[in-house]
C-alpha cells in the first residue's frame, strides 16, 4: 500500500519519499496512504508499519511493511496498485496452525482486494518502480510478472522457498526486518544502468506533477518514446503512460478529503484539461466516482493517533537504525497483495 500526504500544487508531491539510491542510515519511510481505497477504514482495524532495508538495498527497495491483525469480523482491504513489485510472506491463521507462504507479486493493472479475517500477519517488501529485476535469479521482462506473480523457488531459486518461515517465525520485528535484509543481500543485485534510468524515470513521474506526457518523459530520459516504452515493459512491467496515469489516480484519491473538494481544480492542477476526464480516470481506476468515494470515507472508522516513540512494545526493540514508520500512519493488509 501506500502514505499519507501531498501537494496543493503541481510539482513535488511532498510525500517524503526519496529518490533511488537516495536512501540514508536513520531516515524515515514515508508515511503516505497512496492507493488505498478507504485508507482510514483498513489502519482502523490493523497494526501496520514500514521499516527501512538495510542501507546498501535502499537503491532498490523503497521499503518493507509490516502487517499484523486479529478481527471480530472479517474486513475487505482494497488498493489501486503502484507501478512496482512487491515480494509477500503471509501468515493468515494462528502461529501454531497456519502455514507461512509468499510469493512475488507483479505490477497489479485492477483494484486488487483481499479479505482479511481472525489472526495473521504479513511482510512485505516494495520495490521501487524499476528495482526489481536485479534481484531474479533469470531475468526476464517484467511485463512477464504484470497482474500476476512468480513462486519464491522460481524468483530467487531453490533457497526461496524457506523465506517465508524464515522471515515470518520471529517474534521481534527487528529480527524479521534482519532476516530479510540478510535474504536480500545474499542475491547480491548488481549495478544495471538501465535499471537505474527506470527508476529515476519513474520516481520523476511520481514527484513531478508537470510530467505528463510520454514524450516529455523520454526527451528527459534521452530516449525515443519507443526505447522509452521498451525500458518500463523490461524494467517495471507497465507502460510510461499507465504510470503517468496511475499516479495521478493516487494523487487524487490522497486529496479527496471531503465533500469540500474543489475537483475542477484538483483536475487543473494534476494537467487535466477538464473535471470530467479526471471523473473517468478515477472512477476507471478505483472503481467508484469520487463523490462515492468521499462519501464512503466518511463513514469509515478513524484510526487511533500513533503509539509515541516507546510505546511499540518489546518486539520492536533493537532495529531502530532500519527507520520506523510505525503505528497506523501508513497503509497495509494482508494476502498475495500488492499493498505496500
Amino acid at each position: 500500500m501506500a502514505g499519507r500526504s501531498g501537494p496543493t500544487g503541481s510539482g513535488s508531491t511532498g510525500s517524503g519519499s526519496t529518490g533511488p539510491g537516495d536512501g540514508e542510515a536513520g531516515e524515515a519511510p514515508r508515511r503516505d496512504t497512496r492507493g488505498i481505497v478507504q485508507a482510514p477504514g483498513l489502519l482502523a482495524r490493523v497494526d501496520f508499519r514500514r521499516r527501512l532495508p538495510a542501507e546498501p538495498l535502499r537503491r532498490w527497495i523503497e521499503h518493507y511493511w509490516l502487517i499484523d491483525w486479529n478481527l471480530e469480523q472479517p474486513y475487505v482491504a482494497r488498493v489501486v496498485p503502484h507501478p512496482c513489485v512487491n515480494l509477500v510472506l503471509e501468515r493468515r491463521g494462528p502461529a501454531d496452525a497456519a502455514p507461512a507462504t509468499g510469493l512475488v507479486s507483479g505490477v497489479g493493472t485492477g483494484v486488487f482486494c483481499t479479505e482479511l479475517e481472525s489472526v495473521g500477519r504479513v511482510v512485505g517488501v516494495q520495490f521501487r518502480p524499476g528495482g526489481f529485476r536485479p534481484f531474479l535469479a533469470a531475468p526476464r521482462p517484467l511485463t512477464q510478472l504484470t497482474g500476476g506473480g512468480l513462486a519464491l523457488d522460481e524468483a530467487f531459486g531453490p533457497h526461496g522457498a524457506a523465506l517465508p518461515a524464515l522471515v515470518l517465525a520471529p517474534d521481534r520485528e527487528g529480527e524479521r526486518v534482519a532476516a530479510l535484509d540478510a535474504f536480500l543481500l545474499s542475491l547480491r543485485p548488481a549495478a544495471d544502468p538501465a535499471a537505474e534510468q527506470a527508476m529515476a524515470l519513474a520516481h520523476r513521474v511520481r514527484t513531478d506533477r508537470s510530467v505528463l506526457r510520454v514524450e516529455h518523459l523520454a526527451a528527459a530520459g534521452g530516449r525515443s518514446v519507443r526505447s522509452l516504452q521498451r525500458l518500463f515493459a523490461t524494467y517495471i512491467g507497465v507502460t510510461p503512460k499507465w504510470t503517468i496515469l496511475r499516479y495521478r489516480v493516487h494523487e487524487a484519491m490522497e486529496r479527496a478529503g471531503g465533500p469540500g473538494t474543489d475537483w475542477a481544480r484538483l483536475a487543473a492542477e494534476l494537467g487535466y484539461s477538464d473535471q470530467s476526464h479526471l471523473i473517468r480516470d478515477f472512477t476507471a481506476a478505483v472503481g467508484v466516482s469520487p463523490a462515492a468515494y468521499v462519501r464512503a470515507a466518511a463513514a469509515e472508522p478513524r484510526p487511533p493517533a500513533s503509539p509515541g516513540p516507546g510505546d511499540r512494545g518489546p518486539e520492536d526493540h533493537g532495529s531502530e537504525d532500519h527507520g520506523s514508520g510505525s503505528g497506523r500512519a501508513g497503509p497495509g493488509a494482508g494476502g498475495r497483495d500488492r499493498l505496500p
